[in-house]
């Protein structure tokens, strides 16, 4: 008997299949003009971003370390060969070390800042342009003036001395110690105007009811900001916490311009540059990529998670 037999009671039964045509229906109208639109975009994202990724993870791969390619199959020598480099040893140091002074300035001076202003001060636009300004600097120009506020005999050490401290020639970013922190200080200059103003959106956008039902029921400013801000404000720190980590995973103009005595200062971005384009050991620098995006991964996944989960909320 065919698919469309007879039911018992004299009716034709349901076709056992349904026809392409009805199971493709929701791709017609809006949806398939919206596909339509996008699909150039599509394509441009899966070549140029996905394309690439899955190259440069290749690329890590192969035994390619000359100006010469060569793409025989090496597996993962490259990785083995990275993580005893002493270079890389020094990488990840100073990554932990730029991490936890670039981060935590960033949060807690953007914070601060935010609250200030939201205070309602007179001359609050002002202020805040000024605050932001630095992060409209190119920071191969932020570099180049922390260096000089850097320099033993200027800037800083100078202005210690004006204030009645004893001689001071320290060598801020030429110091080996102290190198990797100096830079944290030069790029939270300049990102922290950034985060001031997500946590001052933030502030703005909290309802004046719960402030003021917070007030009626005997809460101070400290418990005020304990209980009821900060903890509303914790998307906002997600985020902030999102942007500043990657940022410290990708530095590498204030490296550049900053860079102190052999590793002092040296970041994953500024030792894969030097290895794919100064020695052209392309695996290495593709290796060190690759890594970097690993990291990168850490940090975006769990705020997408978080981000599906507070709409699925």
């Amino acid at each position: 008997m065919g698919a469309d037999q007879l039911t018992r009671s004299g009716q034709r039964a349901a076709p056992r299949h349904t026809h392409w045509r009805e199971q493709f229906a929701w791709f017609r109208g809006d949806t398939r003009t919206a596909f339509l639109v996008l699909l150039p975009s599509i394509i441009l994202v899966a070549i140029f971003i996905y394309g690439f990724i899955a190259w440069t993870g290749y690329i890590s791969l192969v035994d390619w370390k000359t100006a010469v390619e060569n793409y025989d199959w090496v597996g993962l020598k490259n990785w083995k060969a990275l993580f005893g480099m002493e270079r890389f040893q020094w990488n990840m140091r100073n990554l932990a070390i730029y991490a936890a002074g670039f981060m935590s300035q960033c949060i807690c001076f953007g914070f601060l800042l935010a609250v200030l202003l939201n205070q309602n001060v007179r001359g609050e636009n002002v202020m805040r342009s000024i605050i932001l300004l630095p992060f409209a600097v190119s920071a191969i120009v932020t570099g180049v003036a922390w260096r000089w506020l850097m320099q033993p005999t200027t800037g800083v050490n100078l202005l210690l001395q004006k204030v009645g401290l004893a001689n001071i020639d320290f060598a801020w970013a030429s110091d080996i110690t102290w190198g990797a922190l100096s830079i944290t200080i030069a790029s939270a200059w300049q990102f922290t105007g950034y985060i001031m103003a997500l946590y001052l959106a933030g502030l703005r956008g909290i309802s004046d009811d719960v402030v003021e039902a917070a007030r009626v029921d005997g809460a101070g400013t400290w418990q005020l900001y304990r209980y009821i801000v900060i903890p509303l404000l914790m998307p906002v720190t997600f985020s902030a916490v999102v942007l500043t980590g990657m940022g410290c995973i990708r530095v590498f103009d204030m490296v550049t311009v900053l860079k102190g005595p052999a590793f002092s200062t040296d970041m994953l971005a500024f030792h894969m540059y030097q290895s794919t384009f100064g020695l052209y050991r392309t695996s290495l620098g593709a290796t060190i990529g690759f890594l970097m995006l690993l990291l990168s991964l850490l940090l975006v996944v769990p705020y997408l998670r978080g981000t599906r989960f507070e709409e699925g909320a």
